[in-house]
């Protein structure tokens, strides 16, 4: 890394190795999909329970409740993302 690499950097993360600068750097992306996929998990399964409570034959509470979360999450994915982009 040269100098110009540090300075452009900051001198939050002077000391760090590669790998560790690069963690720190994809840490705000990771926890994004993470929240893509568990709030996809979380209404697919509240929408699985909610048709085993009322007895349906097909399974129209499972596929709200996992379009919901898709909707939910990909909205909060692309806020995070594009949020940090702009920062």
């Amino acid at each position: 890394m040269t100098r110009d690499d540090r300075e452009r950097r900051g001198k939050d993360d002077d000391g760090l190795s590669n790998l560790a600068s690069a963690y720190q750097q994809a840490g705000p992306y990771m926890a994004a999909s993470t929240t893509l996929v568990a709030s996809v998990g979380l209404f697919a399964a509240a929408g699985w329970w909610i048709d085993k409570k009322v007895g349906t034959e097909k399974p129209w509470f499972l596929i709200g409740g996992a379009v919901l979360g898709m909707v939910g999450g990909f909205i909060s994915f692309f806020r995070q993302v594009l949020g940090k982009r702009k920062q």
